[in-house]
């Protein structure tokens, strides 16, 4: 269904998005234009305040995709598409903020991979690296063609000119600001994000009635749905609204979000994975100006979080109600703004949309140039770069990846993808997430853990989740004579719990058929450190012992 006929801008909703965009823009050139070195760039010299990353954390994690997708997620199956904020956020975010961040914090490094050399090895490094890069800049296609849709869609606009526009922009303010421009601007947009789409739900909700109103919808909705599938049969309100308004569902659920994936694949592996693990969320809190600040930063973003889901996934619950005839989920929201929006109030969701992305997409582009200088470049090309040179690098790999993400979202846009936004950008990192989690996990928590055991079993782990990806499509099994491996559509959620559990299994077996690693590479186990902190730039791969700076 196409809307722009019906969505066209007016000069009120032109002057919102463009007052947005200049002082988007102006914020991260008067930020940039203090960026003398690579430790600015990367880590906003370690002089970012926590209420500022709380929200870039928020915003980071909910981008253009997110509003798109969570919402055609809840049109398609429901709220337990809630689950993925309020149980796949939330806990990890505190147990983060506690346990985990802390640790990191005073390791003083870069990055993730980084952290996991000086507790294993190189070999570890690189991979983890590499998962990370080849994730962000595909991920960055994804957010950019998704937006461009979206846009295109509903306001009628040029998509190719919606993807070069905004690859442009945001690449313009992340090449000259670093870490500190996108943090500030992510401010921002979270606080836009947030407007513009609570204005989606009030409006929604006054249209339908209110939440009672919406519930009882949802129930004849339900109904009218099972009636077709069972031919007639008569189906009670009770048993249709079981699960379009419920968090838990049933392990024979059709729903890719069934309680043993939420409850193991996302609460205990995903999520900490996610927010644990994730160079794009963790490298925030290592720009705070403190430990107790990297602390604070994520429970104010866990407190954010809580919201998330009720002006987000709600709103694909009021697309069931007033749009039921949706052929694809991912138009949910989109469509509700022709729907419900008058002009002039159509600016301001533009501006959220844009928010949302571009929080996305700097956050990633950031990150991804901080492992391409620091992970690739300073430890295998010069080990004794300057931090000047590196901030070179930095920038010159974010004009790189710009091209990159225009690029491949061109190649995605010739090809025809049956699943949702979110399901894809799920599944991608369900392929390496389990197994990095479990690397991590057991290198803090374990002495016995070797470098050598991490390495084997980070492959084999990845291995497993791709090969049951693969095993699962219908072409290989359908040739094989074999039965679904799973009978959920987009099993992500199974993926990242066998990964796991293979990667885990494989690591202790290994490190006890192996010699011990030495006392330096303690140091990187909780309760093997001093607790002071080290300069982010005295690491192990530039020089000196492994351990030197714990």
């Amino acid at each position: 269904m196409v809307f722009a006929a019906t969505n066209s801008l007016t000069l009120p909703d032109y002057v919102v998005i463009v007052l947005y965009l200049i002082g988007t823009i102006a914020m991260g050139i008067v930020i940039g234009a203090r960026m003398k070195t690579g430790k600015e760039f990367f880590l906003g010299g370690r002089r970012l305040p926590w209420w500022a990353i709380g929200m870039s954390l928020v915003a980071t994690d909910i981008g253009g995709t997110d509003i798109i997708g969570v919402g055609g997620a809840a049109f398609s199956h429901g709220m337990a598409i809630a689950n993925f904020e309020w149980i796949g956020c939330v806990p990890a975010m505190i147990v983060g903020a506690f346990v985990f961040i802390p640790f990191l914090y005073r390791s003083g490094v870069y990055t993730v991979p980084e952290f996991l050399e000086r507790r294993y090895n190189v070999g570890v490094r690189a991979v983890m690296a590499a998962c990370w890069l080849v994730f962000m800049a595909c991920n960055l296609g994804i957010m950019l063609l998704a937006s461009a849709k979206m846009m295109s869609t509903v306001f009628g606009w040029n998509e190719v000119g919606c993807m070069l526009v905004t690859a442009i922009l945001v690449g313009g303010y992340t090449f000259v600001g670093g870490l500190a421009a996108v943090v500030y601007t992510d401010m921002i947009q979270c606080g836009v994000m947030i407007a513009g789409c609570l204005l989606i739900l009030v409006l929604g909700l006054v249209e339908i009635g209110g939440v009672g109103e919406l519930r009882k919808r949802l129930a004849e909705a339900d109904v009218r749905e099972a009636a077709i599938v069972n031919e007639g049969v008569s189906v009670s309100n009770a048993e249709a609204d079981s699960e379009r308004t419920s968090l838990i569902l049933p392990a024979d659920t059709e729903s890719p979000f069934p309680w043993p994936g939420i409850y193991f694949g996302l609460a205990l592996i995903l999520s900490p994975a996610y927010w644990l693990g994730n160079q794009a969320i963790v490298q925030r809190s290592l720009g705070a100006r403190s430990e107790f600040e990297a602390r604070a930063s994520y429970i104010w973003g866990a407190l954010l979080k809580n919201i998330i889901p009720l002006i987000v996934a709600v709103p694909g619950l009021i697309a069931v109600v007033l749009l039921p005839d949706l052929s694809n989920g991912d138009q949910a929201i989109p469509s509700l703004i022709g729907v419900l929006l008058p002009a002039g109030l159509r600016g301001l969701f533009v501006a959220a949309f844009l928010a949302a992305l571009m929080s996305s997409m700097d956050s990633y582009l950031n990150s991804a140039a901080t492992i391409v200088s620091n992970d690739f470049y300073k430890r295998f090309i010069d080990r004794d770069v300057s931090d000047e040179r590196l901030l070179k690098v930095g920038r010159v790999t974010t004009i790189v990846l710009v091209a990159w993400a225009v690029l491949f979202a061109f190649l995605l846009a010739t090809m025809s993808e049956k699943s949702g936004i979110y399901a894809v950008f799920q599944t991608l990192m369900a392929f390496f997430q389990g197994p990095a989690f479990a690397v991590l996990l057991l290198g803090v928590l374990w002495r016995r853990a070797t470098g050598q055991a991490a390495f084997i079993a980070l492959l084999c782990g990845i291995g497993t989740s791709v090969s049951l990806y693969a095993l699962n499509q219908p072409d290989v099994y359908g040739a094989l004579g074999w039965e679904p491996l799973f009978r959920i559509h987009e099993p992500f959620l199974y993926f990242s719990i066998w990964a796991f559990l293979v990667t885990a299994a494989v690591l202790v077996v290994v490190s006890l058929l192996g010699t011990p690693e030495p006392s330096g590479k303690l140091r990187y186990v909780f309760g093997g450190h001093t607790g002071d902190t080290c300069s982010p730039t005295d690491t192990e791969s530039s020089a000196g012992p492994a351990g030197r700076c714990l």
